[in-house]
């Protein structure tokens, strides 16, 4: 059994693998640099690949607001991984595997149903108007509302 080489990232490495695998980082010879995500597995129907999917805000300068948008990437998903939907993992960019995918699978973060609700709570304060505080007593009598 050959052992998962060190591939240069913080992560954990699988104890076992597939040799046949030329596209895995761990047990090919893939080689992984440049960019780093983490995301939701959204489908893993493909043969072995994945989409991987995160939300992330743009600035809307007209507006000065933001707005919700979506990235969606497909990932090679090495047999030592075997990574399925709604799985949070982290994808490392690597050479062009095909046309489509520049980027695989380096490890598996946990499983989550609610991602979008936890990056959510992440922005949660960041870009929100403030809302108008409750008035006092003393700004009710002045103005003569009665609540």
């Amino acid at each position: 059994m050959e052992t998962a080489k060190n591939i240069g990232m913080n992560v954990t490495r699988p104890k076992e693998g597939d040799a046949k695998d030329v596209k895995c980082p761990f047990f090919g010879s893939l080689k992984v640099r440049g960019r780093t995500f983490t995301g939701r597995v959204t489908s893993a129907k493909m043969h072995k690949t994945v989409v991987v999917e995160w939300s992330r805000r743009h600035y809307l300068p007209k507006y000065e607001r933001y707005e919700k948008r979506k990235t969606k990437i497909k990932a090679h998903n090495p047999t030592s991984i075997n990574a399925k939907e709604n799985d949070i993992v982290q994808i490392a960019e690597c050479r062009p595997l095909s046309k489509t995918k520049h980027f695989v699978v380096v490890a598996i973060v946990g499983k989550h149903h609610m991602y979008d609700e936890v990056v959510e709570d992440k922005y949660a304060g960041k870009g929100k108007r403030k809302t108008e505080e409750p008035a006092t007593e003393k700004e009710t009598q002045e103005t003569g509302n009665d609540q």
